[in-house]
């Protein structure tokens, strides 16, 4: 046996052991987290944050890493939710790195430890997204996140049995996932009681202006991917200084 494998098998356990023990403590008290059981704790969570703002970003920050990390449902009901709880700017910090930091933690468990699953399962949309990244780059990722043609937790998987590194998903994560969490945390802060979000859920808070903003989220990508291929059309044809125009 090379003498690497059994550290290999080793970290291959107790990565298996503490995902297992932390989906089993989300699904033993997953209940505890609902809009609606926290509508009802609303004047003692706002003391609670009074009282210990550290402690409570910190515990959401890992509550929203954890959920996103593990792929689990629920991150737009929580955005919307960190929207209201902490305000806009605080929550739009919050989530912009816990929620990158959750699909890095997803990507890097792709890469590693569940390849040959996501293989099998996804293996004619990681062709796709190959030749894409060899067509458009980082790009191509970018206009994922803006509009995500593919759910989160599949373009996290997939992505980390491409070639992609793992600095470039993060920050081309970050930015491209920054306009569409700005858009939920906006709304979540818009909402003057979580009995209102808990009672009617994302449709009860929907208006002309959050309309807007998602219908500019949606043609934001492609006028920015217009820009970049006249800027890279003009940039192939200008002359270089190596290689200056010919006269006739």
């Amino acid at each position: 046996m090379p003498p690497r494998l059994p550290r290999l098998i080793l970290r291959r356990i107790v990565i298996v052991t503490v995902l297992g023990t932390l989906a089993a403590l989300w699904f033993a008290y997953r209940d505890q987290f609902t809009l609606a059981v926290i509508a009802d704790r609303e004047t003692e969570l706002r003391e609670l944050i009074a009282e210990h703002p550290v402690m409570m970003l910190a515990a959401a920050f890992a509550i929203y890493v954890t959920l996103t990390g593990l792929s689990l449902p629920g991150a737009a009901g929580l955005t919307l939710l960190y929207g209201w709880l902490f305000g806009f700017w605080r929550g739009l910090v919050l989530v912009s790195f816990a929620s990158t930091l959750g699909a890095t933690i997803a990507f890097l468990l792709s890469r590693f430890l569940f390849r040959n699953a996501i293989q099998a399962r996804f293996g004619e949309r990681l062709t796709r997204f190959n030749e894409s990244l060899r067509n458009e780059g980082a790009f191509y990722l970018f206009t994922l996140r803006l509009v995500p043609a593919v759910p989160f937790f599949i373009l996290n998987a997939v992505m980390g049995l491409t070639q992609l590194p793992t600095w470039t998903f993060w920050w081309v994560s970050q930015l491209g996932m920054l306009p569409g969490t700005a858009v939920y945390l906006s709304a979540g802060a818009a909402v003057p009681d979580l009995q209102t979000l808990a009672e009617h859920g994302p449709q009860g808070i929907l208006s002309p202006q959050l309309f807007a903003a998602f219908v500019i989220l949606g043609i934001f990508p492609l006028v920015v991917k217009r820009i970049v291929a006249v800027w890279r059309l003009r940039i192939s044809a200008t002359p270089t200084a190596a290689n200056p125009p010919r006269g006739d």
